[in-house]
C-alpha cells in the first residue's frame, strides 16, 4: 500500500478513493466518510475537496448535510476503478495480525470479495477459542478501512463450528463449495 500511497499522494488519499471505487452508487456525508476510513474530518475535507476538483467526485446539497458521489461522467473512470481493484489487497500477515486481538485463532478463512466471488455469503469466516466480539469486530472495521469496502464476516466457537460442519450448515457449504483460501487452519480442516 505504501507504494500506492505515494503515487496517489497519501494514504489518506487511497482510503477515499477506494471507498468511492467499491462503493460508486452509494453518496456518503463527510462524517460517514470519517468513520468508514477512520480518518479525521480535517484530512476527510480537504482530500473532498482535491477529489471534487479533479471532478472524480460530485457533491450533492440536501437540507440535512452534503453528501458525496462518485461521478459516472470521469473521463477515467472505468481505467482508475479497473487499477484500485486489482491493487487492492490486504496482505495475509497484516490481517492475521490484527484479527489475533480478538483472542485465539483456530481457522480463519477467505472468501467472497477476497477470491472474486461476490455471490457469497460471508467473505471472511474465524473460528476461534475465547473470541472477544468487540474486538473482533473492531479489527474487522479496520481491515475495512483498509480496503474501502465492507467485509461481511461470521465468528465461531471450535465448537460451534465442527456441529455446523457436521451438519453441513449452508452458510459454511457457501464457503467451501465455492473458491476460498485458508490462512489458518489449526483445526486440520
Amino acid at each position: 500500500m505504501e507504494s500506492l500511497a505515494k503515487l496517489f499522494g497519501s494514504a489518506a488519499r487511497l482510503k477515499v478513493l477506494r471507498l468511492f471505487m467499491f462503493n460508486k452508487d452509494a453518496s456518503f456525508t463527510p462524517t460517514d466518510i470519517s468513520v468508514r476510513t477512520k480518518l479525521t474530518k480535517e484530512v476527510v475535507r480537504r482530500e473532498l475537496a482535491d477529489l471534487c476538483t479533479a471532478d472524480l467526485l460530485r457533491k450533492k446539497n440536501t437540507q440535512a448535510a452534503a453528501r458525496y458521489q462518485t461521478n459516472p461522467r470521469f473521463e477515467h473512470l472505468s481505467a482508475l476503478d479497473t487499477f484500485i481493484r486489482e491493487t487492492t489487497a490486504v496482505q495475509p500477515q497484516n490481517m492475521l495480525k490484527v484479527l489475533k486481538r480478538a483472542g485465539v485463532l483456530r481457522l480463519v478463512v477467505l472468501s467472497g470479495l477476497f477470491t472474486g466471488t461476490l455471490d457469497t455469503q460471508i467473505d471472511l469466516l474465524i473460528v476461534g477459542d475465547t473470541l472477544d466480539e468487540r474486538a473482533l469486530a473492531n479489527a474487522v472495521h479496520s481491515l475495512e478501512a483498509e480496503l474501502g469496502r465492507e467485509i461481511r464476516y461470521a465468528s465461531f466457537a471450535t465448537a460451534d463450528f465442527r456441529y455446523r460442519l457436521g451438519v453441513y450448515d449452508r452458510l459454511l457449504r457457501d464457503v467451501f463449495d465455492y473458491p476460498h483460501r485458508l490462512l489458518i487452519d489449526k483445526i486440520g480442516f
